[in-house]
């Protein structure tokens, strides 16, 4: 699943970066401390892989 936009993005880099222990997981704030703990290291490593051209800064919740 492809991150919908850079903030995404970059919330999920760094909840994988805790995840695998690249960083303490007491610095996680917001969207990246819930990342971290529900969901998986592939999943995170595909949102974080996203490609950031083209991405809106952030997108509203549907």
């Amino acid at each position: 699943m492809p991150a919908r936009s850079k903030a995404q993005q970059k919330a999920a880099g760094a909840a994988l970066a805790a995840k695998r222990g690249d960083m303490p997981k007491r610095e996680l704030v917001g969207a990246s401390k819930e990342m971290e703990k529900s969901m998986t290291e592939a999943e995170l490593r595909d949102l974080a892989a996203t490609k950031r051209k083209g991405k809106p800064q952030h997108v509203s919740r549907d």
